[in-house]
């Protein structure tokens, strides 16, 4: 939230109240939400008192974008400093083997997963936008790709696998054919970004398209409509008891990347599932009397919970979709 506030501030229009509603969430998380090691808790109280710590490192991604985006919009450079050494706590905590504790044990079953090269890449990209460092952050942003280009996309199996071995082979078996067809076209619309920032970048342009369409085909619900949130490689049974149901982020990562894709290629294939997805979404998950987005449906579209605000759904993707839609359609992607 603190992001999106800084963001309009700096992108939109620089009303005081939005800088001072960001920083007061900075400043919330910089006196409430550090350990003393240095990494975030993922859940405080209410009045900042720590409740749990997770075993991966996005929060510090996500206190970086924050901070970025916030340097920016106060022209700080004491956040901008922040932003960049959150930013290397991300990578030397999802680099470094034995930092955090695995998911299952490395030495039965090794395994990385889309989340690091993607999520790394989506930061990378907000502070060359909001902090500078371009040269290099332009290079780590091409190792990204590079690695999500030769180890999680499959071609022999047209589609974009969430978790891989370490050499970015299948591993078959349930947890290894899961494929979240959200989470990869959330990794498309940051590659299309990225080639829009060069100018439209063939061959950029040309993989972000690909993992939209592989994924697009793999997720849509030719039945009911929306996007599924798991498929299995195979089409064999899906081990996750949910994966059948609709949540609001994968639909707004979806309008953001065929707005991109046609945007980016002209090809009116891409401007009717934009259209599609944006209508399926706005019918089923916006709220008529109240406004903003359900976050939870189940298959046919019905409401499985009132819920619009919670642990995993915030002030992000939704208003993220909606202003770099907005912006994408004026001719300018928005930073960040």
């Amino acid at each position: 939230m603190a992001w999106l506030l800084a963001t309009l501030h700096a992108t939109v229009e620089p009303r005081p109240e939005w800088l001072a509603w960001a920083r007061h969430g900075i400043d919330f998380l910089r006196q409430q939400c550090v350990d003393a090691d240095g990494q975030l808790f993922f859940l405080v109280s209410r009045e900042g008192q720590p409740l749990r710590k997770r075993r991966y490192a996005f929060s510090e991604a996500f206190m970086a974008i924050a901070l970025a985006a916030y340097a920016r919009a106060a022209a700080d450079e004491q956040a901008a400093a922040e932003a960049r050494r959150a930013f290397a706590s991300f990578r030397r905590l999802t680099s470094t083997p034995g930092l955090l504790p695995a998911k299952t044990d490395p030495s039965t079953r090794p395994s990385k997963s889309l989340g690091i090269p993607m999520i790394t890449m989506g930061v990378a990209q907000t502070l060359r936008d909001s902090v500078g460092d371009t040269t290099e952050l332009t290079a780590l942003i091409d190792r990204c790709i590079d690695e999500i280009r030769s180890d999680f996309v499959h071609p022999e199996l047209e589609c974009v696998l969430e978790t891989v071995a370490p050499d970015g082979s299948l591993l078959d078996h349930v947890d290894g054919r899961l494929l979240n067809p959200g989470h990869a076209i959330e990794a498309a619309w940051f590659v299309l970004k990225e080639s829009q920032h060069r100018g439209g970048l063939p061959e950029l342009t040309a993989l972000g398209t690909q993992i939209l369409d592989w994924m697009w085909a793999r997720g849509w619900d030719r039945e009911h409509g929306g996007l599924l949130s798991f498929v299995d490689v195979r089409s064999l049974p899906v081990q996750e008891y949910w994966h059948d149901m609709k949540f609001w982020w994968p639909h707004n990562e979806a309008i953001i990347a065929t707005l991109l894709a046609w945007k980016l290629t002209g090809d009116p294939r891409y401007a009717r599932m934009h259209r599609e997805v944006h209508s399926w979404a706005h019918d089923h998950f916006a709220d008529p009397d109240h406004g903003e987005w359900f976050g939870y449906l189940h298959r046919d579209g019905s409401l499985a919970s009132r819920l619009k605000g919670g642990l995993w759904k915030s002030a992000f993707h939704l208003p993220r979709m909606q202003l770099v839609c907005w912006k994408l359609l004026e001719g300018r992607l928005v930073a960040g």
